[in-house]
């Protein structure tokens, strides 16, 4: 059996990113993917926003990689012609009580090194006449993207460096031993099973990399988190967005409000919204869109846009957070484990690479690259 350098799992943008970084670095690198395309998965349901890093506790792995991120991600867009436009965002608050809410806001992300901008809601209308607020922060570096175009580059960039991404290969599981390369078992589409010897393995499964990850012989249970899944619906506008610029509430909790988020097209789209998933199987998730949550979505968004009109959301898309903690557990940090960490060799997993892991895919497949190191 022929034994390659490193196998990547999972051909979304994050394990793109990991791949190229691999590839780059002179490893012999090859992507797993269970679907017939990459970014199938939650790369595919994403807002597509670059976001500046405003809201990530200072020193952690989401506020560290985000900012990194967003500043290879820009670099990387202008150098390989990927578009992507930095349009900028109102974090807004609609009343006195939510002031508390943006000056802490403010506060995290000076610590982080992202400017923001107090306005005033005079200054706030200047910028977006249809806007209701009572202040609100600006963000000039929070941008948009085309994730499928960003997608493409990675995927071009890894072949070019002499490694390949093959579809519709499924890894069911892994045997590591010490002093061995890992043995990797998967399936074709057509039910076909083989197996690859790699001398490191990243877990980038996304949704399945916690399932994934018990399925690997010589990893501890007690290393690998319980996955839950949190749903999150979106919803378009029918006719002409009257802003020009991202518009988000004011933060609650863990979740980021129904926010107005931009296409590079300029149509406007809403959401997410937060549904957690009873099912731990990725498999059986739906992700239709209920009509029915349009009134909610309304009355959250005239809030801060009180001339929507009725009736003028439709069902866009959903998609589904690859979480590692409950609704009434605080959100964690990314997991990046390492064999410095759960004491496996050649083994990378990501776990919990949900919002901002967009916008930082560059700098993650750039620290996982660091752990790896060179051949």
């Amino acid at each position: 059996m022929e034994t390659i350098d490193a196998l990547v799992i999972g051909a979304g943008v994050v394990g793109l990113a990991v791949a190229r970084a691999l590839a780059e670095q002179g490893l012999q690198t090859v992507v797993a993917e269970a679907g017939s395309g990459v970014g199938q998965g939650v790369s595919s349901r994403s807002s597509e926003v670059v976001h500046a890093g405003l809201y990530y506790t200072p020193g952690s792995l989401k506020a560290r990689l985000c900012v990194r991120g967003k500043h290879l991600l820009y670099a990387y867009c202008d150098a390989r012609g990927v578009p992507c436009r930095r349009i900028g965002k109102l974090v807004v608050a609609t009343g006195p009580e939510q002031h508390a809410a943006l000056l802490a806001l403010a506060e995290r992300a000076a610590a982080n090194g992202v400017p923001a901008e107090w306005l005033s809601a005079d200054e706030a209308r200047a910028r977006e006449p249809a806007l209701a607020c009572s202040a609100a922060l600006w963000s000039a570096s929070t941008g948009i993207v085309d994730s499928h175009g960003l997608m493409l580059a990675l995927q071009a960039d890894l072949e070019a460096a002499g490694g390949v991404v093959v579809l519709r290969s499924r890894v069911t599981g892994a045997a590591f031993k010490a002093g061995q390369p890992a043995r990797v078992r998967l399936q074709t589409g057509e039910g076909e099973a083989f197996e690859v010897a790699a001398r490191h393995v990243v877990n980038a499964a996304g949704l399945q990399a916690c399932a994934l990850a018990r399925r690997f012989e010589g990893l501890e249970p007690t290393y690998v988190p319980q996955a839950r899944f949190a749903k999150g619906h979106y919803f378009t506008l029918a006719g002409r967005s009257p802003f020009r610029h991202l518009i988000y509430p004011a933060p609650v909790d863990a979740w980021l409000g129904i926010h107005l988020t931009l296409d590079l097209a300029g149509q406007a789209r809403f959401g997410p919204d937060l549904q957690w998933l009873d099912t731990e199987d990725p498999e059986a998730i739906d992700y239709s869109v209920d009509a029915q949550r349009a009134p909610a979505f309304e009355a959250a968004i005239r809030r801060y846009w009180p001339g929507l009109t009725a009736g003028a959301l439709q069902p866009a898309y959903s998609g589904v957070r690859p979480k590692i903690h409950g609704p009434s557990e605080p959100a964690p940090d990314f997991r990046i484990d390492g064999p410095s960490g759960h004491g496996v060799a050649g083994l990378v997993s990501l776990f919990g690479i949900e919002s901002p892991g967009l916008t930082s895919a560059l700098a993650i497949g750039e620290m996982v690259a660091e752990m790896i190191g060179r051949p």
